[in-house]
């Protein structure tokens, strides 16, 4: 399965707001896209309540995994973006 690992770049880390337009742009694939923060356990992209579980901070790396190269892609890249500016 392809993965991309990606630094989280929001100030606020994945929390409400970022983690609510993640699960928005994960939900507009067809192919399951997961989060993982490395050694955990994998959450559905498409659920901000899941993404907040991850509890990823500002600058932790996050993993993002599918079976759509451009859904990991666009994910990764929202991921690394300030979502809260």
């Amino acid at each position: 399965m392809p993965t991309r690992t990606v630094t989280v770049g929001s100030a606020v880390g994945l929390h409400a707001r970022p983690a609510a337009l993640i699960a928005a742009a994960a939900s507009e694939y067809d192919a399951d896209i997961t989060l993982a923060k490395p050694g955990e356990e994998p959450v559905d992209a498409a659920s901000a309540l899941l993404i907040m579980t991850l509890g990823a901070q500002q600058g932790d790396t996050v993993e993002v995994a599918g079976e759509d190269p451009a859904a990991i892609d666009a994910i990764a890249d929202l991921i690394a973006r300030d979502l809260d500016a």
